[in-house]
């Protein structure tokens, strides 16, 4: 018999989920030197996942990874299968009997509990459901968030947490030429939020914004950032943080605080201001979030080791919106291990591994929904190589028969009614939004609903 991964014997590799890390593994299978057949299934008939519909759409910069991915969709032996849902639509079960392996990269696309009193009560959400319903998802499409108050917080304080504050703090015409869905620039223009409160469990040493994005959120034309010095006060051990050579991120934040917090205060129609060593303990309201109660905070153990310690005393922040950016979670697949306290599918070396610890043969997992919600874009894409050196190791374990791949994946489909959404068809879609963009100065006017981008498709042959 051939070998697998040779022209005789293709390797057949399923990769789910469509964002940064599934491009990056489809990469490293197609330029792996053997011969490999890559289906990328995606849930929405839209790829490219986080950099769509998580970047901010006033940093049009960071989509600029998307060039990449559209290159990687146009090498041989590629193929999308878009608008399939995994453990809906098929099973995991049923791709194993059709590929030799199937490599999930489905993200990491919920946020962590605060686990307080309260956390339910309307008005209080995640922050990426946020920043999902303003890029356009059409899973967050119908999502309400009532901006007829004048306080907002957020609760954590990395890059997520200051795009939603950006968002809010921004004017609508500022906003309007970029790829924001239109219904979130009109409940944006509406919005008669004045405050909005960023709050850290931890200190200004230990805040996660990188330098740009921070200093970005002190420069706002339309918002006036605010710090009390008293605040930027640090204890021994976080001055010791930032005197290391590595910590320079930090260090430079604590220096942007430090010039936001010396500037006089006031003179635009918002206000954003910094909270550093609080905690949210409860969430108070007859019906809907009306306050947030927290808790002041001390920092505890050696530099770099520092935890947050409660101190018993608390204050009251009159709010009408809450979100929480405490960190990423993911999502379990039907028929994978999941490990629900880390929000991950457990790996080792990239294998999925069952409860005794033991690979699951077929079974492979990249990015976010492997290693937990850490790095930036491109971090994933050596950790996608990393996944794919384990895989091309077991090449000898896998199952050494043919398999059809998507060829044999498209009449269970078709008998189930689903339709699917190939590369071909999403380039159609991408230049309908295209073209609704333009008459109003928009890089695209995004589809936000399915049957929209689907009657798209119709309407074009």
């Amino acid at each position: 018999m051939s070998e697998l991964g040779s022209e005789a014997t293709p390797l057949q590799v399923a990769v789910v989920g469509s964002g940064p890390s599934g491009f990056y593994t489809v990469e490293a299978l197609l330029k792996s030197g053997r011969t490999v057949h890559v289906d990328l299934i995606e849930r929405l008939p839209a790829p490219f996942g986080l950099v769509r519909y998580g970047v901010a759409p006033d940093h049009p910069k960071l989509k600029e990874a998307i060039l990449l991915y559209q290159n990687i969709a146009r090498l041989p032996r590629f193929a999308f299968v878009g608008n399939v849902t995994v453990g809906r639509d098929v099973t995991v079960e049923e791709l194993l009997a059709h590929y030799h392996a199937v490599v999930f990269t489905c993200g990491a696309e919920t946020d962590r509990h605060l686990g307080v009193p309260g956390e339910d009560l309307a008005g209080s959400h995640t922050a990426t459901e946020f920043v999902a319903w303003y890029n356009g998802h059409p899973q967050y499409r119908d999502r309400h968030f009532d901006l007829s108050g004048e306080v907002a917080a957020i609760v954590g304080q990395g890059n997520v947490a200051a795009d939603v504050s950006r968002i809010l703090a921004k004017s609508v015409d500022e906003l309007r030429s970029t790829d924001i869905a239109e219904h979130a620039l009109d409940a944006l223009a509406a919005s008669r939020i004045r405050e909005i409160h960023v709050i850290g469990r931890r200190g200004p040493a230990q805040a996660k914004f990188t330098n740009k994005e921070l200093k970005e959120l002190g420069e706002l034309s339309n918002c006036t950032a605010e710090v009390d010095p008293a605040a930027l006060d640090l204890n021994a051990e976080s001055r010791a943080e930032l005197e290391a050579k590595a910590n320079f991120i930090s260090a430079k934040n604590v220096e942007i605080l430090r010039e936001i917090a010396s500037r006089a205060r006031g003179g635009k129609p918002r206000r954003l201001i910094f909270h550093f060593l609080k905690s949210p303990v409860k969430l108070v309201g007859t019906g809907r979030v009306q306050e947030v109660v927290l808790e002041r905070n001390r920092l505890d153990g050696r530099s770099f080791e520092q935890v947050a310690r409660p101190t018993g005393e608390t204050e009251s922040l009159a709010c009408n919106l809450l979100f929480r950016s405490i960190g990423y979670s993911g999502v379990a697949v039907p028929g994978v291990p999941f490990d629900a306290k880390r929000g991950l599918i457990p790996t080792r070396e990239g294998r999925v591994v069952d409860a005794a610890d033991k690979p699951l043969p077929g079974l492979y997992a990249a990015g976010w929904i492997k290693r937990g919600p850490t790095g930036i874009i491109g971090t994933n894409r050596a950790d996608g190589v990393a996944t794919v050196k384990s895989l091309l190791a077991d090449l000898p374990v896998l199952p050494q028969q043919v398999r059809k791949g998507s060829e044999g994946l498209a009449p269970l489909l078709a008998a189930r009614g689903v339709r699917r959404v190939c590369y071909e068809d999403w380039d159609v879609i991408d230049a309908a939004e295209v073209a609704r963009g333009q008459p109003k100065g928009k890089p695209r006017e995004k589809f936000t609903r399915l049957d929209e981008m689907l009657g798209c498709l119709k309407m074009s042959r």
